[in-house]
């Protein structure tokens, strides 16, 4: 009778070996993270979460968020209006910047044009008041590059405004993220 009972002892704690294993692995928690091209990644070790990315990861499922217990009525601290991602797991900041980018671009774009409208009206002054055939021609050489180059800043403003006025508002409701983050 005394081997059955080493047995059974054998079995029972076996059993409750595999129960707080088990216990252990409910209570894991889970790391959430997004890298630089929008993919979101999760982890149940922080330390498979990139440096660059730890300051951004999102804890899931964690024990104390399960044990928190909170008094009827009491709302839910909300963390940065729950910070609300995309389909992707874009947040506000990566549409901000994404906007503010093509601003830039266009700004830029809008000034150069300007400056060039500038050198054009001087070439086209020096060429009407040469008397020189060769100066002209050179003058005529000279402001046909700044034209061409206008052109292409006037291509480029098109395509900034296009982004701004278009496309990325087409991909931000493509992806669900929230239109004030794109607004100018």
């Amino acid at each position: 009778m005394r081997i059955a009972d080493g047995m059974a002892m054998k079995r029972i704690s076996v059993i409750i070996l595999f129960i707080l294993f088990i216990s252990e692995i409910c209570f894991a928690e889970v790391y959430k993270w997004v890298d630089e091209k929008g993919a979101v990644h999760f982890t149940d070790d922080i330390t498979q979460v990139p440096e660059r990315y730890r300051s951004k990861t999102e804890e899931i499922g964690s024990p104390e968020e399960k044990e928190e217990a909170k008094p009827e009525g009491e709302a839910t601290p909300r963390k940065k209006e729950e910070t609300y991602k995309d389909q992707l797991g874009r947040g506000e900041d990566y549409w901000k910047g994404r906007v503010g980018e093509w601003r830039q671009k266009l700004r830029e774009q809008e000034d150069k044009l300007e400056a060039l409208r500038v050198k054009y009206n001087g070439l086209t002054e020096r060429f009407n008041d040469s008397k020189s055939t060769a100066e002209r021609g050179n003058l005529r050489k000279e402001r046909d590059q700044v034209k061409k180059e206008m052109d292409q800043s006037k291509i480029q403003i098109e395509d900034a405004k296009n982004m701004l006025e278009k496309k990325i508002p087409e991909e931000a409701e493509l992806y669900k993220a929230k239109p004030e983050w794109i607004k100018r």
